[in-house]
């Protein structure tokens, strides 16, 4: 019965084969798994723009799964005690930590370098 679940199969148009699994590419892009930190090529910059003139830090370059990025995420913000958010690989960090977040990205054992 589970397999025969409607919502699952929005996107496919027709399929005329019975044994044909209906899968999702939300399931495709989990398989991706994430390297490990000394292959990670992290750039930790500072951006204003569309802030109000206030300051965030920005950390790119992380390849991996959502929930690693999150996990990475709420570490760094627990270490720098400030607020954040982490989504499509990129980490957002309230105010200027730059050199803070790279000593603590590097002695995590990223490959952290500070970018503006």
């Amino acid at each position: 019965m589970a397999d025969n679940d409607w919502k699952s199969r929005l996107g496919v148009v027709y399929s005329t084969n019975p044994d044909f699994k209906y899968t999702l590419e939300q399931d495709a892009q989990e398989q991706v798994q994430t390297p490990e930190p000394c292959k990670q090529k992290l750039i930790v910059r500072i951006d204003r723009r569309a802030r109000a003139g206030k300051q965030v830090t920005l950390i790119d370059g992380f390849v991996g799964r959502e929930e690693d990025l999150a996990a990475l995420a709420k570490t760094l913000k627990t270490r720098c005690g400030v607020g954040g958010t982490a989504k499509d690989g990129q980490i957002t960090i309230q105010g200027d930590l730059r050199d803070k977040l790279v000593t603590l990205l590097t002695s995590m054992g990223y490959n952290a370098k500070r970018g503006n």
